[in-house]
């Protein structure tokens, strides 16, 4: 029955349980899980096979917990944290594979196709038999799906590289935009980006500094030969000043740059001994063409960014799965998510607790666009908490915002503010805890595939507002 298994699977993700076998041995050994499934223990073969023909029902089914948690008072949207984690994929990091290896694998596999297909034609016409009876069915003869997930693995290479060179020319445009720029004396703001038009820029920049602070030696100079006094003090020396001291210290880098360049080379895993791929190539992975290598505090790991926002009342109002390591261009798509997640409440409560107050992210989410970006109010970070913490107490600001700030300089009144300092502070007492608990019930994903993925998310994030929505109706009660 779909409602047996369905309760099933939500009872056994809120206890963390995500495993098929393990869901029919607790079927037997757990009383609990014997009264779901009236003492009728279905096989793991048919829960694997429900969870993975009805995925698109989860998100819907997160949906309705979400209504019910607001019906009875929950899901207060005053703020809401967004933040991202690095979940395991159920595939191997040692499993990455470069394009000549794929290429040669998928090769492979058709010869042995052809030379199969050859053998069984040259015994059918030895024999006279013809009929096909007596043949396996294609789709049973590779029952692991083999060549299918290498066809895609190298679908995937070929998208990421052609990714990364629209990527790397758009980079080169935007550098000789900077250095035109900086040629023409306008100052930019931002580290000066890698490449071969690094020392041009910073050398642009040096030229501008000294211009500057010569410039002033000289009106002085002139003061002095006209027989008027200046006033204030002296100039400092043109090699001294800190603007001309940080633009050669820019130049003096980009020489030695230039001088021995060096290649990042991406370790594919702390402690692996082998090296399927050649460093700085473009890898997929065998087992889950879809996953990533992801960084972390504790190394790399095989899996996915699952990107997550918690309400005040800690409870779950959306989710996705990016294939992405860095958080900026989840920002917008979540804040849609959450927008539409209220909406939706709003519209059937019309209570004011389901209207977004403020969206906090962190530093990871920091950039001009999604400053920018239309949509509710915001405050993101834009350095580290500890540091930011520190500026709000030395260099408090008052007030309304300036009106020809830019965004970022919005921001950074707005985060030096006692109450943007105070309401900033409620990000990771938001999203942290939550991300932690989520984890206890899903640290690693037992499906493959991004679609897949995002399924079982949306059956975990469930599972975490159903324990949300009881606790909360038995402590009430």
């Amino acid at each position: 029955d779909p409602d047996l298994l369905l309760a099933l699977l939500i009872y056994a993700y809120c206890h963390g349980v995500r495993s098929s076998r393990q869901i029919q041995q607790r079927c037997v050994t757990d009383v609990a899980f014997r009264v779901l499934c009236a003492q009728d223990v279905p096989d793991h073969t048919t829960i694997a096979r429900f969870r993975a023909e009805h995925q698109e029902v989860f998100a819907g089914l997160f949906t309705q917990v979400l209504q019910i948690a607001a019906a009875v008072g929950l899901a207060r949207f005053g703020t809401v944290a967004i933040d991202g984690t690095k979940i395991a994929a159920n595939a191997s990091m040692d499993a990455n594979r470069h394009r000549d290896w794929l290429v040669d694998e998928v090769d492979a596999l058709v010869r042995d196709a052809e030379q199969v297909d050859a053998a069984e034609d040259a015994t059918q016409h030895e024999t006279g038999d013809h009929g096909d009876g007596h043949r396996m069915p294609a789709g049973l003869r590779d029952r692991s799906g083999r060549a299918q997930r290498l066809r895609t693995a190298l679908a995937e290479i070929t998208a990421r590289e052609h990714a990364d060179e629209q990527a790397a020319q758009q980079r080169e445009a935007d550098a000789v935009q900077r250095l035109q720029q900086a040629q023409a004396g306008t100052p930019r703001v931002g580290r000066i980006p890698r490449g071969p038009h690094r020392l041009d820029e910073a050398r642009a920049h040096l030229a501008r500094a000294t211009a500057r602070q010569q410039a002033k030696h000289d009106r002085r100079a002139a003061l002095i030969a006209a027989g008027r006094r200046p006033t204030g003090r002296p100039p400092a020396p043109v090699e001294e000043h800190p603007h001309v001291v940080r633009a050669q210290r820019a130049v003096d880098s980009a020489l030695a740059e230039q001088d021995s360049p060096s290649v990042a080379e991406p370790t594919a895993a702390r402690g692996s001994t082998r090296k399927p791929h050649r460093p700085g190539e473009a890898v997929a992975n065998t087992s889950d063409p879809c996953s990533r290598l992801m960084p972390t505090r504790r190394g790399f790991l095989q899996g996915y960014n699952a990107q997550v926002a918690v309400t005040a009342d800690q409870l779950i109002a959306a989710v996705q799965v990016g294939q992405s390591s860095n958080d900026q261009a989840a920002f917008v798509p979540m804040m849609r998510a959450v927008e539409q997640a209220a909406g939706q409440l709003h519209e059937r409560t019309g209570h004011p607790e389901h209207v977004i107050g403020t969206v906090l992210a962190d530093a990871g989410y920091s950039s001009d666009a999604n400053l920018a970006a239309p949509g509710p109010d915001r405050l993101i970070a834009l350095g580290k908490a500890r540091d930011q913490a520190r500026t709000s107490r030395a260099a408090p600001a008052d007030g309304p915002t300036p009106a020809e700030a830019t965004p970022r300089e919005a921001m950074r009144h707005r985060l030096r503010t006692e109450y943007g300092a105070q309401l900033y502070k409620r990000r990771g007492a938001t999203v942290e805890p939550g991300i932690g608990n989520l984890k206890k019930i899903l640290d690693r994903f037992s499906r493959r595939g991004l679609a897949a993925a995002t399924s079982e998310l949306h059956l975990a994030a469930t599972a975490f507002n159903l324990r949300k929505l009881h606790l909360a109706i038995a402590l009430g009660a």
